[in-house]
């Protein structure tokens, strides 16, 4: 039950590249995103994140209080929650500024 390479892995020399276009022709405008980076998005999604990483560390907090010492999870476990957390302050600060409001 041995596969088999039935087409090269690189294509025939023979093929030529695609033309370059000239100067002065016009080129195929960008690209628009396919979900919008609007202003109610990203308060939904970084609300969400920012609570989903509050919790995330309030549940490796809760054996702390109760005295267990701190192990190398829990240390982890807080880690991910600060780090879910920040996703979400990054996501609602918006630092590249190409975010919109609709309205």
């Amino acid at each position: 039950m041995g596969s088999s390479l039935t087409q090269p892995l690189e294509p025939a020399p023979s093929a030529s590249p695609a033309p370059l276009a000239a100067p002065g022709a016009p080129t195929s405008p960008e690209q628009t995103p396919v979900v919008n980076n609007c202003w109610s998005c990203r308060v939904l999604s970084g609300s969400g994140l920012i609570g989903a990483g509050g919790y995330v560390y309030w549940v490796a907090r809760k054996p702390l209080k109760l005295g267990y010492p701190p192990n190398p999870g829990t240390v982890m476990q807080m880690v991910i929650g600060i780090s879910i957390a920040c996703w979400g302050i990054v996501i609602l600060s918006d630092p590249r500024g190409k975010a919109f409001r609709a309205g």
